[in-house]
């Protein structure tokens, strides 16, 4: 599959009306959990795109540019609106947070078998036993105020137990900043990769920034507060690893053409028939998005497509999928490593005098006041165990007890790896 090779329709005829932007939502209590997810993945990609248009027209001062992008962005804010019209209402925000969860886990370890770029794949193993614990740590949270095993939630596709314990995330920002590639030399599949793996961090960034003050309990409140600090790491990370190198016009072709890609990835494995339907008719949109985006790039820089995109043909669909046995490898064999400046090192090995080391003692001065210890360690205290879902146990011998949360694992010096 091209989208270069498709006929696009006129922008104007894509318009839609406010019952075409109203969609009958997915049923939360039947929907297939990785239905759920590829509609958080797909709303967190229109934000991006949404949002990169907003940022260009603050970088431009043709008004007849401007005029060009504001039609494709009033276009993206509808598809928006439309794909989160699929959330129900009756969705809690912590439930649909397991989703965007079991997505941050499910997507990073997807893109990372796919990477071939070890760099990148080494970003998506690091920040995937991050997302990995905030997934066991939100299902404590469920277990704790609802009395609601979360497993049956993420279908028993995604296990649910500690990864590096969240407490252990906390890092100076200078580790956050890592190295950029190259669209021109990078793989298709590398350009991809750091484009929707940067748009989906945001988006649960994003989410917990404006839902934490929402949450109904007090220490929710507070879980969702460090975790979505935890998630401005992720996004700074990731969004380094995009290429800075390419212009205002470049980079929307290359936002146009992740769409078309995760768009048809959708529809290609989408279980629900009526779904489906909706991902099939926002591709055909997205592939006339991409071709104005290609006509602007002509007349503003005199580039053709293909100089920006040599191939534009698709790589396999981006499948969801459960990928217990390659988290569970990552989980044994990296649950001790820490970012240290465009690198990532064993915690044993920093210097004691380290940046890690010194914020740590800032933020996680009292390791009680800690959210996302504490929550384990209410659920302990009430059901003398915390909650998981595993298939075997733990591959960290310092993670398998139920009765203790661990805060060394990742975060001391000489501490269990």
């Amino acid at each position: 599959m091209n989208p270069f090779d498709l006929k696009p329709r006129k922008l104007e005829d894509l318009i839609m009306n406010w019952r075409q932007l109203t969609p009958l939502p997915y049923d939360r209590r039947a929907v297939d959990p990785y239905t759920r997810t590829r509609v958080i993945l797909m709303n967190g990609t229109e934000f991006e795109a949404v949002w990169y248009g907003h940022q260009f027209s603050r970088h431009t001062a043709d008004n007849e540019l401007r005029r060009q992008i504001a039609l494709l962005r009033r276009l993206e804010q509808q598809q928006q609106k439309l794909v989160a019209a699929l959330k129900p209402a009756d969705e809690t925000i912590l439930e649909h947070t397991l989703g965007y969860e079991q997505l941050a886990v499910d997507l990073t370890a997807m893109l990372a078998q796919r990477e071939d770029n070890p760099y990148v794949k080494q970003a998506l193993d690091f920040a995937l036993l991050e997302d990995f614990d905030h997934l066991y740590r939100y299902a404590d949270l469920m277990e704790f105020d609802d009395r609601t095993h979360a497993e049956a939630f993420v279908g028993r596709y995604t296990e649910i137990m500690p990864g590096r314990p969240t407490i252990a995330h906390h890092r100076h920002p200078f580790d956050s900043v890592k190295f950029h590639i190259q669209n021109r030399s990078a793989s298709p599949q590398t350009r991809l990769c750091t484009a929707i793996i940067t748009a989906a961090e945001q988006q649960t960034m994003n989410y917990y920034m404006n839902v934490a003050g929402f949450y109904p309990t007090a220490w929710g409140q507070k879980l969702y507060r460090e975790i979505g600090m935890v998630e401005e790491q992720h996004v700074t990370q990731y969004g380094c690893l995009m290429d800075t190198e390419q212009t205002w016009l470049e980079g929307c072709l290359n936002h146009q053409y992740t769409e078309c890609y995760l768009y048809w990835s959708a529809m290609e494995t989408e279980t629900d028939p009526r779904i489906k339907g909706v991902w099939e008719m926002l591709f055909e949109q997205e592939v006339s998005h991409l071709h104005a985006a290609a006509e602007l790039l002509e007349t503003y820089e005199g580039k053709e497509a293909n100089q920006v995109i040599p191939d534009g043909t698709f790589p396999d669909p981006l499948l969801l999928t459960s990928n217990i046995e390659y988290v569970r490898q990552v989980l044994g064999g990296t649950v001790c490593n820490t970012a240290l400046r465009e690198d990532w090192t064993n915690v044993n090995d920093l210097s004691p005098n380290a940046d890690f080391f010194k914020y740590q003692g800032i933020v996680n001065a009292d390791v009680n006041d800690v959210e996302s210890h504490a929550i384990i360690e209410r659920v302990i205290q009430r059901d003398g165990e915390d909650y998981r879902f595993e298939t075997a146990p733990n591959p960290v011998p310092a993670l398998r007890d139920r009765r203790a949360d661990n805060t060394d694992v990742g975060r001391v010096l000489g501490g269990p790896c």
